[in-house]
């Protein structure tokens, strides 16, 4: 089963571009694990994954409509890994998050 489910903040507005009239959006994702001390009572530090978000067709336009950097996302996708070769022939890797369901949620407040 290839599935992912992350909740996070937008880290910039989505590009949208389009292939055969299908709007793609891309933009990249936020997640934090808070500060935590474990059982040996060392205190690990809060830590910041950075994901790259894929959105298609209504997504992709919902995307393009209410999406923006700071939104607060809960989205449910597959990773999908591409190899792409740049003009100095290196190969790179990049692990994509395809979104197949995701809620815009509220913005959190320190209350």
């Amino acid at each position: 089963m290839n599935k992912v489910i992350l909740s996070g903040y937008v880290g910039k507005d989505p590009q949208i571009r389009y292939i055969d009239n299908r709007p793609i959006a891309e933009f990249s994702l936020a997640t934090t694990e808070p500060s935590r001390t474990n059982a040996q009572g060392i205190k690990l530090p809060e830590r910041t994954d950075w994901h790259r978000i894929v959105m298609l067709d209504a997504k992709a336009e919902f995307a393009e409509k209410y999406i923006r950097k700071g939104s607060r996302l809960l989205l449910e996708g597959k990773l999908c890994s591409r190899v792409w070769e740049d003009r100095a022939t290196i190969k790179h890797t990049v692990v994509e998050v395809y979104v197949t369901d995701f809620e815009l949620l509220p913005r959190q407040t320190n209350t």
